[in-house]
């Protein structure tokens, strides 16, 4: 599968994970062409950590494992949509979701 598609416009595409049983959006991360190669290769979410400057794999220290089911790409090749099964909370701050804070 040729990747480089993915990152024409830039070196990072955002991933945003939707869980499988339920289709609830439970984060927004960004991936470049290691990560998206890893997640492929291994079946579970690998991303960059801008703040960090490194890979990361989603779980891998909390044991919050996102399996993936499937990967599409919208129609300009820009962004992803990861279907995964989320094992625990998405979210750093223990929410099952990022997407908690109601605005409206």
């Amino acid at each position: 599968m040729d990747l480089d598609k993915y990152f024409v416009k830039s070196d990072l595409i955002p991933a945003i994970v939707q869980e499988k049983s339920t289709g609830e959006v439970l984060m927004l991360a960004y991936m470049n062409r290691e990560s998206l190669q890893k997640t492929l290769e291994t079946g579970y979410t690998w991303f960059w950590s801008r703040s960090r400057g490194e890979l990361w794999n989603k779980g891998a220290t909390s044991g919050h494992l996102q399996k993936v089911a499937e990967i599409y790409a919208d129609c300009d090749d820009d962004t992803l949509l990861i279907i995964a099964e989320q094992t625990g909370a998405a979210c750093h701050t223990g929410n099952h979701s990022c997407f908690f804070k109601k605005l409206v």
